[in-house]
């Protein structure tokens, strides 16, 4: 999605130099089959190679590619509608228990470490204790966190059973175990002491000793994070060879149990430090797989053109939302907020801002317009689009009690009013938005600014402590319902959900920057959409539906963000040298930091081009 490209404008480095050295050979076929040469790609998370880091995928430095060198149990899609969906990974097969209290993992049979050793169920139960000190969603610490597992049990050499504490469970849990990366225990055994299993069961009971208990295992996160093997010792389809300033090269792992599907025989991550790099090598046909980078028209066009080169669009599974601080007047007036959105030409803004990266919104139910379709198709024709409609902003504004003169809007008491839109700089796609809708808020007689934060920290910090009247803010964050709506009823708006019981803070208080109602009157009921948020993390699909289609309804008539526009997952390949790209949404974009076309390529689906 757009947020790397936002992230590596971020960075200010916009050298437009093709960083590609050489060094490795473009092989023709590979005795562990395939029949493939060298693929050429990017790491999307991660602009910056570090020569030194070690192959450690805790250490966010760390040269450790998931999906080429680095496994998970199993590769989470982004299903508009069940979160646990998986490919296999180390994992080959698993069962969820009926009730969602378990999931039963099956090793894939032939799975071994590049360095011979067979990968088994004692490599994953260190691998789930090392995940414990970095508090993973399903390994969580946190006294009744929702989705922590309760145990961890070895059934056999290729068989492990994790169970949920059901006592706030979650319908995610299952998603949060696969999503477990894979480490060699033989290898990685000396970053836990002997007793830290004694240890992680006195950190799930109550007083001193558990608070203890719980510091020494997260204590534990820093020793993991600067771990530094002496080797990648690695389970996936390729281990890394070497890495320097312009290019990490990896081989082909002979002992990955699907190596005689896996086509490349070696890869090659180049580096980059901005935007213009990634397209110089795009525009150079020298990627045969890239995320998305936003891009001017004039470049997009001429990626577009190069020889081989691909756009694949999918469902990412995120939106954009104009956010109010409703703390600040006159936007805790609910008549102020709608004018507003019945100004927006949400169509003209998202051209401008992101036309090959987004889809503006059809209306705000703080769904993503293609879930929404999934999960409430019989609410959304309901809910009022906001179409640009300048009567009705202006009918809205006088009910909010704002006063026109001399053609520009003003406060009740006749004082100025200036929308103040803030965005951090480098975002380049937030920033065209905010200019474009300051263009059409001014035309309509609301005077409107931009301004730029620092950075990315900064403004998330400025935002969280109420220093904005207007910013940016992420939302409909699937594909779980909990996920999707905490963004606009959570702890930004109020609302914590702690150990399962739902607590309420007042404005400006613990993080509630947006500043909303606790209750809202929907369709004559009041309702308080951050408890019936809450119910979302233990819901099945069937209970979630109607009360997502009741948030999605208070969102609409509420507006405690204008939807901008929903997200497209938007990749690059290249068809000269390999072929066999997916276009299925659901594995276009997987799993947070994953790679996906690593994930493809162990698959099998990636074929060398004959």
């Amino acid at each position: 999605m757009k947020r790397l490209a936002a992230v590596v404008t971020l960075l200010g480095l916009a050298a437009a130099t093709a960083a590609c050295s050489g060094g490795s050979t473009n092989k023709s076929g590979d005795a562990a089959g395939g029949g493939g040469g060298l693929f050429t790609t990017i790491d999307v998370n991660r602009p910056g190679l570090e020569a030194s880091a070690p192959a450690n995928p805790y250490n966010p430095k760390g040269n450790s590619f998931p999906g080429y060198s680095s496994m998970k149990l199993g590769w989470v899609k982004n299903h508009l509608t069940d979160p646990n969906q998986a490919l296999p990974g180390i994992a080959a097969s698993w069962e969820i228990a009926p009730d969602n209290s378990a999931i039963t993992l099956k090793l894939q049979p032939n799975a071994k470490w590049s360095d011979g050793k067979p990968v088994t169920a004692d490599d994953v139960k260190l691998s789930i204790g090392i995940a414990y000190t970095q508090g993973s969603t399903a390994f969580s610490i946190t006294p009744g966190a929702a989705g922590a597992a309760a145990e961890v049990t070895v059934v056999d050499p290729q068989t492990v059973k994790v169970t949920q504490d059901m006592a706030n469970p979650s319908p995610k849990f299952a998603r949060g175990v696969l999503d477990t990366t894979v480490l060699p225990a033989h290898v990685w055994n000396s970053v836990l002491p002997a007793d830290f299993w004694d240890k992680l069961k006195a950190a799930r009971g109550e007083g001193a000793d558990a608070e203890k208990a719980r510091e020494e295992v997260t204590g534990l996160g820093e020793k993991v994070i600067a771990f530094a093997p002496p080797k990648d010792v690695s389970a996936g389809p390729f281990v890394l060879e070497r890495v320097n300033p312009s290019e990490a090269l990896l081989v082909k792992n002979k002992y990955f149990f699907n190596a005689a599907n896996v086509a490349p025989a070696q890869v090659k991550f180049l580096n980059y430090t901005g935007n213009e790099q990634i397209w110089n090598y795009l525009i150079a046909g020298k990627l045969d797989h890239a995320g998305f980078t936003a891009a001017p028209t004039d470049v997009m066009n001429r990626i577009k053109q190069a020889n081989g080169n691909e756009v694949i669009k999918g469902y990412s599974p995120v939106a954009v939302g104009m956010a109010f601080n409703q703390s600040k007047k006159p936007y805790d007036n609910v008549h102020v907020r709608r004018g507003l959105a019945y100004l927006i030409d949400r169509e003209q803004v998202t051209q401008v801002a992101s036309p090959e990266g987004g889809t503006a919104a059809a209306t705000t139910s703080g769904i993503h317009q293609k879930a929404a379709q999934a999960w409430i198709p019989d609410t959304l024709p309901s809910l009022e689009p906001y179409k640009v409609d300048v009567a009705k902003a202006e009918e809205e504004f006088k009910k909010a009690g704002l006063v026109k003169k001399d053609g520009k809007w003003a406060l009740a008491d006749g004082s100025a009013w200036k929308v103040s839109m803030h965005a951090p700089a480098g975002f380049s796609d937030w920033l065209s938005a905010q200019e474009n809708i300051k263009s059409q808020l001014v035309k309509a007689g609301v005077d409107a600014e931009v301004v730029t934060t620092a950075d990315y920290p900064l403004y998330l910090e400025e935002l969280n402590a109420g220093k904005y009247d207007v910013g940016f803010w992420l939302m409909a964050l699937g594909p779980a319902p909990y996920d999707i709506f905490q963004r606009l009823y959570g702890a930004s708006n109020g609302w914590a959900n702690v150990a399962g019981k739902v607590q309420h803070s007042a404005p400006g208080k613990n993080g509630n920057w947006m500043g909303g109602p606790e209750e809202i009157e929907v369709g004559g009921e009041k309702i308080n959409p951050g408890e019936l948020t809450a119910k979302l993390n233990s819901s099945d699909e069937e209970a979630a539906k109607p009360i997502m289609a009741q948030l999605a309804k208070a969102a609409n008539q509420d507006l405690p963000v204008i939807q901008l526009w929903d997200y497209v997952n938007t990749q690059f390949v290249n068809n000269s040298r390999f072929t066999g790209w997916p276009h299925d949404d659901s594995i276009l974009r997987m799993g947070t930091g994953v790679l996906p076309s690593g994930v493809w390529i162990q698959q099998g689906l990636i074929k060398a081009k004959q």
